[in-house]
């Protein structure tokens, strides 16, 4: 059992950690089944399930070993960090809003869930799969 001291140090931490890094916005779609409410037929559509959620967006971008004729190739990780109780599930489309430019990118992989926030992983997205 942890106790009141640990807990109120976690969401005092939690709450700092929010503050002085959430500099974004982020939107999450879900591909999802969807009724039409005119014909009552069922189809699969884009459906937003969580909106304008404060968030901080991570790019580190590295020059890989290997050199075209044309060009170094680089290899860039996209972390999203934000809130440790939102569930986004892998594959959402997720559209980050930070320093005035907007992406959209989708989750890949299992998200790393700690006391203060969590860090997804991201792609560019490209379609829904």
């Amino acid at each position: 059992m942890v106790n009141a001291n640990v807990t109120a140090a976690r969401a005092a931490a939690r709450a700092a950690y929010e503050e002085y890094h959430y500099d974004g916005l982020a939107t999450v779609s879900e591909w999802q089944k969807t009724k039409n409410a005119e014909t009552k037929l069922t189809g699969h559509g884009e459906v937003v399930v969580l909106t304008d959620q404060p968030c901080h967006l991570s790019i580190e971008g590295k020059a890989a070993g290997e050199q075209s004729a044309s060009a170094a190739s680089i290899v860039q990780t996209t972390k999203l960090f934000i809130s440790p109780d939102l569930q986004i599930k892998p594959g959402s489309k997720i559209t980050v809003t930070q320093a005035g430019v907007t992406n959209v990118y989708t989750h890949s992989g299992k998200s790393a869930v700690y006391d203060t926030h969590q860090e997804i992983v991201l792609d560019l997205f490209e379609k829904w799969a």
